[in-house]
């Protein structure tokens, strides 16, 4: 790659494909475990600890200064801080105390030279108690705040629950498990999506993406998932399934506005594990989605891409085609991932994507939850915590 040239992704170097014979990382193991997101908060306590004990270290600082320099020079500066830093730390008793504290020392500095009370104490007595009154009041305003936000997230997170429920660790006898990682900050739910239906036929599942971001996007997201889970239900084979799921975005484009009513659309795969013991197939219809990779207990890896290239879901105009499932393999103790480019595309510092094909060679994970975790604190990792786009991984074992 020469200087300045931002690398291709894997997935779009392939052609659509991932490169069948990845070369082991040296030293990536199946022990190897990246750093938790635990750990790295393990720092933040020490340092939010520290601006806590901040304002009494300025009264304190405040009481020395006064105390070591001639009377021309004040220490209000100090003892006005202090009950501003408190202001947005602490509680508001915390905050009444550490005004409180503050006056009473400046109070104790000033007639430190004699009892005479002249404009000059009053001024610096007054300019204390007043800023401390607004930090009091700062504070009543920034608790109100997080109570709102507080509110919000908690709406936030049950409106993820509700489009988006964690599927249950074990369904049908196959261990599953679902994760979703949002590139924004605070965030809960974007244009990803993924869902988990056991239903007559078998286990069906989708994981995709929707073009565009915001509402417009969480309402496809609910579009795709709502017609999934009944197409899941109804219909005998997967292309049919993915024929409705075509349909419901068709009709939904038909309410939208703007550029998304003509350019709408939704890369998605989905599967078909049937029930049943044993050494077993899994079924794929994949409509423009990275494909999904194949964890084998020894360690062995496998892409299972489609034989034929699929246009997205909602592009029916640009050209129709009957869907055809590539059936594959699955056998007992191997391990299915379906995920979003949020994975495949997390680029780090030096414009280098994250390859799951090379990463995970040669791997083991005792059980899908841990497969999930630690290949979202890796990419966190790969790409400094900075991830652009939204991530949606789904999981299953045949145990």
């Amino acid at each position: 790659m020469r200087p300045g040239e931002l690398e291709e992704s894997p997935y779009a170097r392939a052609g659509g494909r991932l490169p069948r014979d990845p070369a082991p990382v040296p030293g990536l193991g199946a022990d190897r475990s990246p750093l938790s997101p635990d750990r790295r908060r393990g720092r933040r306590p020490t340092s939010r600890t520290l601006a806590r004990a901040l304002p009494a270290l300025l009264i304190a600082a405040g009481v020395g200064y006064d105390l070591l320099t001639p009377r021309a020079f004040t220490a209000v500066p100090f003892f006005t801080a202090a009950p501003l830093i408190a202001a947005p730390l602490s509680s508001l008793r915390t905050t009444l105390l550490t005004g409180l504290a503050a006056l009473v020392a400046t109070v104790v500095v000033c007639t430190q030279f004699g009892p005479a009370v002249d404009v000059h104490t009053i001024t610096e007595i007054v300019t204390v108690a007043t800023v401390a009154v607004l930090a009091a009041a700062i504070n009543r305003v920034l608790r109100l705040g997080d109570q709102r936000l507080a509110s919000a997230r908690e709406i936030a997170e049950a409106a993820q629950r509700a489009v988006l429920p964690e599927p249950d660790d074990r369904i049908a006898g196959f261990d599953i498990a679902a994760r979703y990682e949002a590139a924004q900050e605070g965030a809960f739910i974007g244009g990803d999506l993924y869902a988990v239906q056991d239903s007559p036929h078998g286990v069906r599942l989708i994981v995709g993406d929707v073009r565009g971001k915001g509402m417009g996007a969480v309402a496809a997201v609910a579009v795709v998932i709502g017609a999934f889970r009944e197409a899941a239900e109804q219909e005998t084979t997967l292309e049919a399934v993915a024929a409705r799921l075509e349909r419901a975005l068709a009709r939904e484009g038909t309410r939208r506005d703007g550029i998304d009513a003509f350019e709408g659309f939704t890369t998605a795969v989905l599967a078909e594990l049937p029930h049943g013991g044993g050494d077993g197939v899994v079924r794929i219809v994949n409509r423009g989605h990275p494909p999904p990779l194949l964890l084998h207990d020894d360690g062995t890896l496998r892409t299972l891409a489609a034989h034929e290239p699929a246009l997205p879901l909602g592009m029916a105009d640009l050209g129709l085609w009957p869907d055809r499932a590539t059936e594959s393999g699955f056998p007992s103790g191997a391990t299915l991932l379906l995920y979003t480019d949020g994975l495949s595309e997390a680029r780090d510092a030096h414009g280098r994507f994250y390859d799951p094909l090379r990463r995970l060679a040669g791997r083991r994970f005792p059980d899908p939850r841990s497969l999930l975790g630690r290949l979202a604190a890796e990419v966190r990792r790969h790409s400094g915590g900075g991830m652009t786009d939204d991530m949606a991984l789904l999981a299953v074992r045949r145990p």
